[in-house]
């Protein structure tokens, strides 16, 4: 059973239901946040799912052995358990998967905020290593994968920029948990999403604080889906916790309108 946080209803306005995919140590917790309740209060039904052995959902295999093929497998649950196609929201290693997701799947639109791009996370991988070499190494052998961010410190260095405020990212930090070691390496040197597969509009969105990916990777994610990337300034990668999150989900908004939706 996969967890899911829904709010609000869909309206004539916006029949499409929004559904919310989030990424790498994180679940549905950090779309509820903030986003959820807006996009709810302005007529949308906003749907959050944590993935298989995330948050509250079940699993019934390691966590280690989780592949991105068993996240797609969850969205492709989630979105069918909805009254209709949802527009998908995703963030991270979400997006990773809603891009292999799309590969099989036409929905509405798709907005990918901070995207692992769909040349893989090689090169995101190895920034971390070189800033944090050892906390990397003991994190994919003896500790856990969360412990790439698991203070205070390493999560601002990653996942928040400078001028987030601490108790936004002591929160976050109490929040995380471990992430399949497997998923992690797939996206590093698996199969890599195909682009020419998707059909569905892509909106793409970027941080300029983001030390995940850089913003060269974020526009070679809009290139590939033949569209121009967004960013935000004083934003890290955690686009949806940040405290300019409004920003982000207001012009998701716009981009919706724009398509009807």
């Amino acid at each position: 059973m996969l967890e899911v946080i829904d709010k609000g209803h869909c309206t004539a306005a916006h029949p499409a239901p929004l559904l919310f995919v989030h990424g790498e140590w994180h679940s549905a917790w950090c779309w509820d946040a903030h986003f959820l309740d807006f996009f709810a209060e302005r007529g949308f039904r906003a749907v959050a799912i944590s993935l298989r052995a995330h948050g509250k959902s079940a699993t019934s295999q390691p966590l280690r052995t989780c592949s991105i093929a068993d996240y797609v497998d969850d969205v492709t649950t989630a979105a069918d358990q909805l009254d209709a196609r949802p527009v998908i929201v995703a963030h991270s290693m979400g997006g990773f998967v809603t891009q292999k997701f799309l590969q099989t799947y036409h929905a509405p639109a798709c907005v990918l905020m901070a995207s692992a791009p769909p040349q893989g996370t090689l090169r995101a991988a190895l920034r971390m290593f070189r800033r944090h070499p050892f906390t990397v190494t003991r994190a994919n052998t003896a500790g856990s994968t969360v412990d790439a961010v698991g203070t205070p410190s390493l999560a601002r260095d990653h996942l928040f920029c400078a001028k987030t405020p601490e108790s936004v990212v002591t929160d976050c930090v109490a929040r995380l948990q471990p992430e399949s070691a497997l998923a992690i390496r797939e996206m590093m040197f698996g199969d890599r999403p195909d682009p020419s597969r998707v059909t569905t509009p892509i909106m793409v969105l970027g941080a300029v604080a983001d030390r995940a990916f850089t913003q060269d990777e974020i526009r070679a994610t809009a290139s590939a889906y033949n569209t121009q990337p967004q960013f935000f300034g004083d934003m890290g990668h955690n686009m949806m916790l940040e405290p300019g999150w409004l920003a982000v989900a207001e012009q998701i908004i716009r981009w919706l309108g724009h398509r009807g939706l």
